[in-house]
């Protein structure tokens, strides 16, 4: 079974290596370079991934840009960060590939110091509040996920910024996916965190979500 990864990336040089390293057989990683400052596209290159350049600024446009990207029926969704393992995605790619699932979240299992707590706050307030809306109890809106290309492009997603992992999943409930969780491991990143590492950034995908919920 194959897929395909799709990694947008900021400023991820220390990471890469060990990330590419890292990803399983048959799993080939789109790196999508959303406007580095050092040389992780070219690393990127170097190590042998596909990489897609994409100057608009902002997760949701690096992630539809990789999924115009990808040709697979199966396509897998991570961060680049060093705080995921890539071997884990078989695991949340298999239930897709089996026919069990149409949109599969790896639901972060953190270790210590991972996750910190105002990011850990806001993420389990929006988990609460896709629940309430929708009645899908999820744990994790996680940045690990899979599904297939064909119907995951038809959604129609629209986010370009820090919306786009909740838009998702609204999108495909409304749509009636089967959407499952798999518990995978959650480490501390490599280099200073854009998002969850810090309150300004974990403020401003809060305020993403929240215009996605609206």
């Amino acid at each position: 079974m194959s897929a395909q990864v799709i990694l947008p990336v900021l400023d991820e040089a220390d990471a890469l290596p060990w990330v590419l390293g890292r990803m399983p057989a048959s799993y080939e990683p789109i790196v999508v370079d959303n406007g580095s400052s050092d040389g992780s596209g070219a690393l990127a290159a170097d190590l042998g991934a596909r990489v897609v350049y994409e100057p608009r600024r902002g997760f949701g446009a690096a992630c539809f840009a990789g999924l115009m990207t990808a040709e697979d029926d199966v396509v897998c969704f991570m961060d680049c960060d060093g705080s995921l393992d890539p071997r884990e995605l078989p695991r949340v790619a298999g239930p897709v590939h089996s026919g069990h699932a149409d949109l599969v979240m790896g639901a972060r299992r953190a270790d210590p110091g991972a996750f910190p707590v105002h990011a850990r706050v806001a993420n389990r307030l929006l988990a609460l509040e896709l629940r309430r809306r929708s009645g899908l109890a999820l744990r994790d809106l996680g940045p690990m996920r899979a599904a297939r290309r064909q119907p995951l492009v038809d959604l129609g997603l629209r986010d370009r910024r820090f919306g786009w992992p909740l838009e998702m999943v609204l999108l495909a409930t409304a749509a009636g996916w089967r959407i499952d969780e798999i518990g995978v491991t959650y480490q501390a990143r490599s280099g200073r965190s854009k998002v969850t590492g810090t309150v300004r950034g974990t403020a401003r995908t809060v305020r993403d979500m929240a215009a996605a919920l609206r």
